[in-house]
């Protein structure tokens, strides 16, 4: 207080003396509020509340811990349901989690008790990961079966204050074990004991965004074990939670796969399919929230390419055959096929044109595994959606394509077009390209002549075809591939016959659409005679690789 302000309560105490005694009551009601605060925070303390490193007031506090006396203290929760010892347990589980870290050993807590060796250090993560859940829901009555409105109907109950701050350890402890251990095995159990409690993260926003942003990154940089406990994980927190959250999680799953595909080699090829085939289940859970971000993709994708078809410049070109721009497609072309039977011809227009777009781009040979990849995901999207797509045409032109003569030259590795988009111009010049060239395309008419081989206009459909393959076994001079060639042309032409002979059997028009449409399809079996070839032709392919 300045001394004019001193004055000015002196003059005033002069003048009325009734406010001098108003002014000690005043001092003296301070004074009780301070006293009532000061005993309020003792016994908020004593009560268990957590303090700002996470532990709880405890009898162990900076002691060394040792097994006999965990076990002890396990026993007495699990079967004496003693809610006074469970921050005891938290506070040695904390330590656990932190066990290694280098804080535990620059900036320990006076609070934090000490654990004695490994096999402690083992008790305690194993008796917390596997009791934690069945504890916290019996001490708050919450069931195994309940949802997330159940733990946020507690809040402000006595019995929900009582356990939320040790719930709020648990999972904060945890959080931090995930982000600190390297032990996938730890990793993949810590994550299926939180994905058994989630609904205990509704009260705690904070620590809900840090375990979706853990598990993301689990997911898309483990592998094996790790990667699927993290999917689901994601999985029911995008079920459990409301729609923002499912936002959240489609989006930060749809940027991670991205940032996976950067660099592509391929022995990390089968973790992005698994990837891919997770996002899509994910997309799936609600179909018309994940068509908007798939619009907004496409958009951009269509961007890309118009770029790099106008300007025709090195880096928009090298956008647009790349593993992330391929991964993109490869993503929204699954999510269509799997779900056929949903409306999504929006999509489906717009990523045909994008493929056909990007399959005619690119005209050179060290082009042809992209161009591959553009013409199996026309056949997965017509074979899905039941819509004609002009495929045979781009494979046929990867046919003509290859050199015609034998080529001597062995290759110096394995030629695998599935693992590259862009080959290296010394394998052009190989015979292995040569043959894997004839038998992705021939792989591919394959699977498109199925889909329509017991269609009515199959004959018309297979006229061009026949009439280019043809030209390509005139020309070839390599017996094998002349045989592969050979054998799909006669399984064409047999099946052209069948189609033909079929047709001027039937008595309907050809614009009574429902019974062209149920044409042959009796015939239509799995020991149908292009159905068998078909079978045989990818039966190689898979002895191949």
């Amino acid at each position: 207080v300045c001394s004019s302000d001193l004055k000015r309560l002196e003059s005033l105490m002069q003048k009325d003396p009734g406010f001098e005694t108003f002014l000690q009551d005043q001092i003296k009601a301070h004074k009780l509020l301070q006293d009532d605060d000061m005993s309020d925070e003792k016994e908020e303390s004593d009560n268990g509340i957590e303090s700002a490193d996470g532990t709880f007031p405890s009898a162990a506090a900076g002691r060394v811990l040792n097994i006999s006396k965990i076990n002890n203290w396990c026993q007495i929760v699990k079967e004496q349901h003693k809610l006074s010892v469970l921050p005891s347990l938290l506070n040695a589980y904390r330590s656990a989690c932190h066990y290694g870290a280098e804080s535990t050993y620059v900036n320990a807590s006076a609070s934090s008790p000490v654990i004695q060796n490994k096999e402690t250090f083992c008790s305690i993560l194993m008796f917390m990961l596997s009791e934690g859940d069945n504890l916290f829901r019996g001490f708050s009555g919450i069931s195994s079966k309940s949802k997330v409105e159940a733990v946020l109907k507690l809040k402000g109950s006595s019995k929900w204050e009582s356990v939320k701050p040790m719930i709020k350890s648990y999972l904060t402890s945890t959080l931090f074990l995930l982000n600190q251990s390297s032990e996938t095995d730890i990793l993949a159990f810590a994550l299926t004991r939180l994905r058994a409690s989630l609904i205990f993260f509704a009260p705690f926003p904070s620590l809900h965004r840090k375990l979706m942003e853990v598990a993301v990154h689990l997911w898309a940089t483990g592998g094996g074990a790790l990667s699927s406990c993290s999917f689901l994980v994601l999985h029911d927190m995008a079920s459990l939670f409301n729609q923002d959250c499912y936002d959240k999680c489609l989006k930060k799953t749809y940027r991670a796969i991205l940032s996976r595909s950067k660099v592509v080699d391929a022995t990390c090829l089968e973790h992005i399919e698994f990837l891919k085939n997770s996002f899509v289940e994910l997309c799936s859970i609600h179909l018309q929230r994940s068509i908007q971000l798939a619009t907004i993709s496409i958009q951009k994708l269509a961007r890309i390419f118009q770029l790099g078809l106008q300007t025709k410049r090195k880096e928009a070109l090298k956008k647009i055959c790349s593993w992330e721009y391929a991964v993109c497609i490869d993503l929204w072309v699954s999510l269509v096929s799997v779900n056929k039977d949903s409306d999504l011809h929006g999509l489906l227009f717009a990523i045909i044109q994008v493929i056909i777009g990007v399959a005619s781009l690119f005209s050179g040979q060290r082009y042809f595994p992209l161009k591959l990849k553009c013409i199996q995901w026309l056949n997965d999207l017509s074979s899905s959606s039941g819509i004609f797509i002009p495929i045979s045409s781009l494979a046929l032109d990867i046919l003509d394509s290859s050199p015609s003569k034998e080529l001597a030259k062995p290759s110096k590795c394995v030629v695998n077009l599935s693992t590259t988009l862009k080959l290296p111009k010394h394998w052009l010049k190989s015979r292995d390209f040569q043959e894997e060239c004839v038998f992705a395309a021939v792989e591919l008419l394959s699977g498109h002549f199925l889909q329509w081989s017991y269609h009515i206009s199959f004959p018309e459909l297979a006229t061009v075809p026949v009439i280019r393959l043809k030209q390509f076994h005139d020309k070839s001079t390599v017996e094998s591939l002349r045989r592969t060639v050979k054998r799909l042309l006669d399984q064409v032409e047999k099946n052209i016959d069948l189609v033909q002979r079929k047709r001027e059997d039937v008595s309907f028009s050809p614009k009574d659409q429902a019974s062209a449409d149920a044409f042959l399809q009796i015939e239509k079996s799995g020991n149908a005679p292009f159905i068998q070839y078909y079978k045989s032709v990818m039966q190689n392919a898979a002895n191949r690789k």
